[in-house]
Formats: structure tokens, C-alpha cells, sequence
């Protein structure tokens, strides 16, 4: 069945001339919006774009689908603004907690996206360095809504996310890199001192737990407690750091290997029992929007266009009876 999201990506190509423009303009990436056209022109029976050197441009098929299109997204956003005058998603207060890394590096573009669609709806961000921090918070109703690692026996729904891709971050001129490598096994690096985080943060279980794995116990050239400050310590030569992939900025001259084998862990989002249709609705649109590994890192790390998107455009939400989670691993 065709969805309106689907739709929606057939009207922004076609308004933009462009797969690019199209997926910057709705927040997603470029290959998940190039995924669901080549479903929608399944669902057609046929192509619905014409792919130039240099643009894009609809085919009959396209442009007979075109008006349909958007008097549909039409016709659906009238619904909408309808049913939140009832539900309550025009107003109010929506209260969000996460881990650093997924506060600095995951949520941003999600909020975006949701005060264009929300734009009267008030968003209060509280962050924390440790799992248990966030379940306290929740447990205690200072949120509506946690995203991080997976919760130990948590009594709500909770909705699995993705793996979190960690990376190693040094300097730029680092012989780690030598030959255009992009990929670094844990132990060539066992007798340097390393950029660590402090006791309190939930990284700093990471690292150790990776590195363990990899036969060694990592020494501490410095510590932190501020997640964004371990890559830009370690690409000023003061040791490697193991940061989450989605903390590395876009515009970053310091040197990023993948980890050999990779080092991940998994996202989840969750609520209490009978969540609000306010928080549900975020919830849709996090499985929607976010991503885990910046684009910009894709190409450098040596991975397919596809990896990295927590979900798929239109995902309907699935809630999960959660376990207690596995650790962070090194996947051999």
C-alpha cells in the first residue's frame, strides 16, 4: 500500500529536481528517500522519475501522479490538524531525556524537524552520562520520553532503535592511517595513553569493555566528563579516543578508523506504561528522522550508503519487551 510519507518524497523530488535537494529539504538521508521512490514505483507499475546526469524530472507516469499526490498530503494535514485539536498535539509540553551522545549527536535534526511540526509545542532536554541515570529520571517522572542504551527490566514499552557505531579518533598525520587505512584493531594501540571519560559516564564502560575484549586495559592520558570533548582532545595528539560515531562534527580534520571488529551498541527509545499522544507521535517521528552515523562519515569509514538510519520512513511503531541488555561488544 502506498504511504503518504511515500507521497510526500514523490512531490519534494519533483518541487526540488533533485534526490539530494528533496532529502535535505524533508530531513532524511538521501538513500532512504531514493529507497522508498523504488518502492513507490513498484507500487506504480513503473518508473515515476527519470534520473538525469545532473537533475531529475517525472515521467508520465510521475506527472499523472503528481496532483493526486499532493491533494492527498493535503487532505491528510487537514486530518491531522483536525484530530490534534482533539488529542492535544498542537500544545503542551513534551519532556525528553537521553545520553549525551544521542543529545548532541542524534537529536538535533529530530527536534528540528518536530518544531516545524509542532512549533507550539514546548520541548525541555534534560541529558545524563549513564544509563541508570536516565531510568532514574524516568522512574521518578522527570520525563515523558528516554533515549540510550537499553533499559535493565524496564516496565513500559520500549522501541529498539539501532546500533550506536563507535570510532577511533587521532590526529590527522597518526601512522594508524598510513596507506589510506580505515580501519584499526583495538590492540595496535595497547601502549598508548589514551583519551579516557570520567568514572561517571557510561563511556567510559565502553572503553574499557572494548578494549578489554581486545587484551588490554587502556591508561588515561586525560579524562573527561564531556562527551564532545574526547575527539577534538584526541585529534590534538593527547591520546586515540573511542567516541560514538555520531560526536564526531561534520567539518573534522582529525583522523576516524572504524574499530577492527567494530564496537556498537544498541538504542533504544523509552516511555511509560499508556504513553501520551504527544509522546507517541515523537516517538514515530525519532524511528522516522534520526540517524546514528553522520553521512559525512559513511564514505570515510568505508560503509554503504544505507548504514547508520535507525529506521525506515513510515516504520509503524513497534513496541518490545525489553531484556536486560548485553553490553556494549566488539563484534568479532
Amino acid at each position: 500500500m502506498v504511504s503518504l510519507r511515500q507521497l510526500e518524497y514523490l512531490v519534494a523530488v519533483a518541487d526540488h529536481g533533485s534526490f539530494t535537494r528533496a532529502a535535505e529539504q524533508l530531513h532524511v538521508t538521501q538513500p532512504a528517500l531514493s529507497h522508498q521512490m523504488r518502492i513507490l514505483e513498484r507500487l506504480s507499475g513503473g518508473p515515476l522519475v527519470e534520473r538525469l546526469p545532473r537533475s531529475v524530472r517525472l515521467t508520465p507516469a510521475g506527472r499523472a501522479m503528481l496532483p493526486h499526490a499532493r491533494a492527498a498530503l493535503a487532505d491528510a494535514y487537514r486530518a491531522r490538524c483536525a484530530a490534534r485539536q482533539v488529542s492535544g498535539l498542537d500544545q503542551g509540553e513534551l519532556r525528553l531525556a537521553a545520553v549525551y551522545s544521542v543529545g548532541l549527536g542524534v537529536l538535533p535534526p529530530v527536534l528540528r524537524r518536530w518544531r516545524q511540526r509542532h512549533h507550539d509545542v514546548q520541548i525541555s532536554l534534560s541529558e545524563h552520562r549513564h544509563t541508570e541515570e536516565l531510568v532514574a529520571t524516568m522512574t521518578e517522572g522527570g520525563a515523558d520520553l528516554a533515549v540510550g542504551p537499553s533499559p535493565r527490566r524496564w516496565s513500559g514499552p520500549v522501541w529498539m532503535l539501532g546500533d550506536e557505531e563507535f570510532v577511533v579518533v587521532l590526529p590527522p598525520d597518526d601512522p594508524a592511517g598510513a596507506d589510506g587505512a580505515r580501519r584499526v584493531d583495538l590492540a595496535e594501540l595497547a601502549d598508548r595513553t589514551w583519551v579516557h571519560y570520567a568514572s561517571g559516564n557510561g563511556l567510559a564502560e565502553v572503553v574499557d569493555q572494548a578494549c578489554g575484549e581486545a587484551g588490554f586495559r587502556p591508561a588515561a592520558a586525560v579524562r573527561t566528563e564531556q562527551t564532545a570533548a574526547a575527539p577534538v582532545l584526541a585529534s590534538a595528539g593527547l591520546g586515540p579516543a573511542l567516541v560514538p560515531a555520531n560526536m564526531v562534527p561534520p567539518a573534522f580534520d582529525g583522523l576516524v578508523l572504524r574499530p577492527d571488529p567494530p564496537v556498537r551498541r544498541s538504542l533504544t527509545a523509552y516511555t511509560r506504561p499508556d504513553p501520551d499522544p504527544l509522546t507517541e507521535a515523537f516517538v514515530e517521528m525519532l524511528i522516522e528522522t534520526a540517524c546514528v552515523l553522520p553521512e559525512t562519515l559513511r564514505d570515510r569509514l568505508g560503509l554503504d550508503n544505507g548504514f547508520g538510519h535507525l529506521g525506515s520512513p513510515g516504520r509503524p511503531l513497534e513496541a518490545v519487551t525489553p531484556r536486560d541488555p548485553s553490553p556494549p561488544t566488539a563484534t568479532r
